[in-house]
């Protein structure tokens, strides 16, 4: 059995693959969110409520899955 927070992550990791696939395919755009932003996200999803600045929706789990791709990869502008 798998547990909740490697189901989330691999719901996140396939749409952002998904995501990614359909957008280069159709209209040739790559997408990419900034190395900072995206452990910006990570913390903000990891932060306990009574810290957060603002109610953030998604788990921490389907956040990383979300920008993993950008934490692990260097993307060079063209």
């Amino acid at each position: 059995m798998f547990t909740t927070f490697t189901l989330l992550l691999a719901v996140g990791c396939s749409l952002r693959l998904a995501l990614s696939w359909v957008l280069r395919r159709r209209l040739n755009v790559d997408l990419s969110v900034p190395q900072a932003l995206a452990v910006a996200l990570v913390v903000l999803a990891g932060l306990p409520d009574l810290l957060m600045p603002f109610p953030y929706p998604l788990p921490l789990s389907f956040t990383i899955g979300l920008v993993l791709p950008d934490l692990l990869f260097h993307r060079r502008s063209k």
